[in-house]
């Protein structure tokens, strides 16, 4: 517990309230979401073989899939509606490439938002020394914002791809026994596209947050007139400039009080004289 106060009290966590720290933990946590929702993902499908023959028939068959979507991959065992025989065939397609991009991308995204959260915390002089800190963090910032606009992008016509290869229909004309009429071949259900329409939200969401985020880093650089702006001063800074300006003004009180003190001094002495000078006035006028 001592050693969590001691951390906590070594950190500036006011910077979270300020637009820059705010943003990178939010950046922190969509990434998260981008590559929980996208790399997590496995999906299945089933299509029926109805023969004429029933005892030839499967009207069960099941398709999986799962991330990095290498289709061509995804075998399955269908009837040929002749005896017993089976075929062996494959799904359509290897999508890994924008797939994997997008879940890299959303990794990398992750790290260096929490980093970065980190070095606004605890350790600000070494942000701000040499200016090379946010220089740093701008350029990072920039080619992050693009990246996910790339990737987001890549990834968005990929699973669009992916739907289309995974279309129980489409299945279905790539078995020989559909394609004899008197043979029915019917989908059964498909695959359930939420968590990665939601993954293609996220990864654009991304986009939006880090390249809102450029003009708060840009803020912070030597190129912007404002880019001296210091965040919130840590409570002992401020203790000790409070004790500074107290020990300041006492000295000023003691300075004037003593001034005072010898205003009062000379209007004492002066007064005895004057009082002295009028008691041997009278006196002086009686004896003459």
């Amino acid at each position: 517990m001592d050693t969590a106060n001691q951390i906590v009290s070594l950190g500036t966590f006011q910077i979270l309230k300020l637009p820059l720290g705010f943003i990178r933990v939010l950046e922190w946590l969509f990434a998260i979401f981008a590559f929980a929702t996208c790399g997590g993902y496995s999906g299945q499908l089933r299509v029926s073989v109805d023969c004429i023959n029933r005892s030839d028939s499967n009207l069960s068959i099941g398709i999986n899939f799962a991330y990095p979507f290498r289709l061509n991959r995804v075998d399955f065992d269908v009837p040929m509606c002749e005896g017993r025989r089976q075929e062996r065939l494959y799904l359509i397609g290897d999508f890994s490439s924008s797939a994997e991009f997008f879940v890299t991308i959303a990794v990398f995204s992750f790290l260096y938002s929490l980093l970065a959260t980190v070095v606004y915390i605890f350790f600000q002089n070494k942000y701000r020394e040499n200016n090379r800190g946010p220089l740093i963090d701008f350029i990072v910032t920039v080619v992050f914002s693009f990246v996910w606009l790339v990737s987001s992008s890549a990834w968005a016509k990929g699973l669009s791809d992916v739907k289309t290869a995974t279309d129980p229909d489409e299945v279905v004309l790539l078995m020989s026994a559909c394609k004899v009429q008197t043979n029915k071949c019917n989908p059964v259900y498909g695959p359930r596209w939420s968590g990665l329409n939601t993954s293609v939200v996220f990864g654009y969401l991304n986009f939006v947050l880090w390249a809102g985020n450029i003009w708060f880093v840009f803020k912070e650089t030597g190129w912007h007139k404002g880019g001296a702006a210091r965040y919130p001063a840590p409570s002992s800074e401020k203790q000790a400039t409070a004790f500074n300006q107290q020990v300041y003004n006492q000295g000023s009180f003691d300075q004037s009080g003593a001034a005072f003190t010898g205003t009062g001094d000379f209007a004492q002495s002066e007064y005895s004289q004057v009082g002295n000078y009028a008691s041997s006035g009278p006196v002086s006028y009686t004896n003459q």
